[in-house]
């Protein structure tokens, strides 16, 4: 669906049946360079087991107009504007990567638009290397080749989809490659421009699932747990070999981890 949000036409996955104020929400964030469509399986689970699911393409992103927005505090005042777009109280936020900082931004600026929370892939400090930030401020394909091959786990890199005749790594790279120039860097520098996860995790006074990929080599499992102990009573669930792209490398793994 489309939706309005601070003048901008947002479109909005909703897993397959209309949003419903009436019923717990809970919105799907994906990570930089992405779009909704990380979140086809999750969402679809959701919207058909009792709640009502926002999937945004962030502005700039996928089917959204831009601008683009350039620092996670942007972001999460722009989520919480998203629910009141909506018409939903609070949610359940989810997000991946990019996106846990943004749902846990959103906790400590906006803490009662937030019932839950499920941090992918996340991390006390998301630390983005030069020559990634080079390349994507250069849009160079060589940053979204980084960005693919770090994000995927090994098994991942040798075809192993659940889906046959789908290809991990090409559709990585297919969604990165739609992005318009300079959003993926806005994206990396919003990350690693960011150091308030552990004043935030602190201020968390809702139910918190963290996610880790084993093999995670972009928010190593070490630094996800770090922030997952900032968190009052956050639980932590490490996903065997998994990397960072847990979503598409272990759907199932997650969404049992997301369930629970």
């Amino acid at each position: 669906m489309k939706l309005s949000v601070n003048g901008a036409d947002i479109f909005v996955a909703t897993g397959g049946r209309e949003f419903d104020s009436s019923l717990p929400a809970v919105v799907f964030i994906h990570g930089a360079g992405f779009d909704h469509s990380t979140w086809a399986l999750h969402t679809r689970w959701f919207t058909h087991h009792g709640f009502s699911v926002l999937a945004p393409d962030l502005p700039g992103h996928g089917r959204s107009a831009g601008p683009s927005l350039s620092s996670i505090a942007e972001m999460a005042d722009w989520t919480a504007a998203l629910l009141n777009a909506a018409g939903a109280s609070k949610a359940h936020l989810i997000g991946h990567s990019m996106g846990s900082l943004i749902a846990l931004e959103t906790a400590a600026r906006h803490p009662a638009k937030v019932s839950a929370l499920s941090l992918i892939g996340t991390a006390t400090t998301m630390t983005v290397g030069p020559d990634l930030l080079k390349a994507a401020e250069a849009n160079d394909q060589a940053a979204i080749d980084m960005v693919s091959i770090w994000g995927l786990g090994f098994r991942a890199e040798l075809g192993g989809s659940l889906a046959p005749g789908l290809w991990m790594h090409g559709g990585a790279q297919a969604v990165l490659g739609h992005c318009e120039p300079g959003v993926l860097f806005r994206d990396l520098s919003a990350c690693n421009s960011y150091q308030n996860a552990l004043t935030a995790a602190a201020s968390v006074k809702v139910p918190t699932t963290v996610i880790i990929g084993e093999r995670d080599m972009m928010t190593p499992a070490k630094a996800g747990k770090a922030l997952a102990a900032a968190i009052p009573q956050a639980r932590t669930i490490v996903i065997a070999g998994a990397g960072h792209t847990i979503m598409a490398e272990r759907p199932d793994e997650l969404l049992a981890a997301l369930k629970g």
